[in-house]
């Protein structure tokens, strides 16, 4: 199974979420083995060359996950577009954007779809690797915990708690496995939520200042506020999928694993990465050379453009 980029590049603008900032996106193929990485083109010298992406940069989770880099270069709310990138299987890819934070579009990952349908992606020449899990690895706090177990596919359960009448009225918990499963038509159109009690304390800290009902989730006392509703009945749980997805992907390449969280978050979720990486014994890479030989989840890797 061989490695994919972009056929060719494509542009888009919008808003930072936390920023509020206008943004300019640019996402460009890029070299066999060479990954994912973010260029700053607004900023000068050092600042502005690529920045090859790795768990340990993810070094603000403050309702995102945000690069920060020695050099204090921040791009910030990457795990939407790279929950799209790990859709479409793409490993090397060069993003560029003018501002600290990837656009919100509409909340979702279908934006980023879009765009990686329409620029095309296309196979390269060398192996696609991936991470097999071995053996379970936890990572628990106080009131929540995530954990991968050893799995010859890729899973994604999740289970969410809120105390508020709006999550009682669907499912907290979703289970997708790849193997039987489409991400385009079961996670990418889940929107990022909030409530509106938090705005407040979110704008002073200079974060959500994008924010609005054509980007997010708005949750007041007792309901929903976007007057066209949800886009699935338990929306949130799978948004809440879709930034692991997101997250794991920091990895830059697939896991053959099982992932189970239970009130995961950036911080969290990432900490589990890490805690892999750290053991040894937790994980081999391995390369499938004969078509078919790779787990049921990765046969029907998207095509190219729609």
């Amino acid at each position: 199974m061989f490695q994919r980029t972009l056929a060719r590049s494509i542009h888009v603008t919008g808003v930072g979420l936390h920023s509020g900032e206008r943004v300019a996106l640019t996402l460009h193929p890029a070299a066999e083995n060479s990954g994912i990485s973010f260029r700053r083109t607004d900023l000068p010298g050092k600042q502005g060359e690529p920045i090859a992406l790795s768990p340990y940069l993810i070094n603000d989770t403050r309702l995102s996950s945000t690069i920060v880099t020695e050099e204090g270069v921040r791009v910030g709310t990457i795990e939407h577009i790279m929950s799209a990138l790990s859709a479409y299987g793409v490993d090397n890819a060069l993003i560029e954007l003018n501002a600290p934070e990837i656009p919100i579009m509409d909340g979702s990952s279908l934006p980023f779809i879009y765009l990686l349908q329409d620029a095309g992606i296309v196979d390269q020449k060398a192996q696609k690797r991936f991470l097999r899990i071995l053996k379970e690895v936890k990572v628990e706090e106080p009131t929540k915990w995530v954990k991968f177990t050893p799995y010859e596919g890729f899973k994604v359960t999740l289970t969410i708690e809120f105390d508020h009448p709006v999550f009682n009225r669907s499912n907290p918990t979703f289970e997708i496995d790849f193997a039987g499963k489409n991400y385009v038509d079961e996670i990418a159109r889940a929107r990022t939520f909030g409530f509106m009690q938090e705005v407040e304390m979110m704008r002073a800290h200079n974060l959500g200042l994008g924010g609005n009902l054509s980007n997010a989730i708005v949750i007041d006392d007792t309901d929903v506020l976007n007057p066209e509703g949800l886009r699935y009945p338990d929306e949130f749980v799978r948004h809440k999928i879709l930034d692991a997805i997101g997250d794991l992907y920091i990895l830059g390449h697939p896991i053959i694993g099982a992932f189970e969280g239970y009130k995961s978050g950036h911080a969290i979720n990432n900490a589990l990465l890490r805690a892999v990486l750290a053991d040894p014994e937790a994980y081999e890479w391995v390369e499938f050379k004969n078509e078919g030989e790779q787990p049921p989840a990765f046969h029907h890797l998207p095509d190219n453009a729609a």
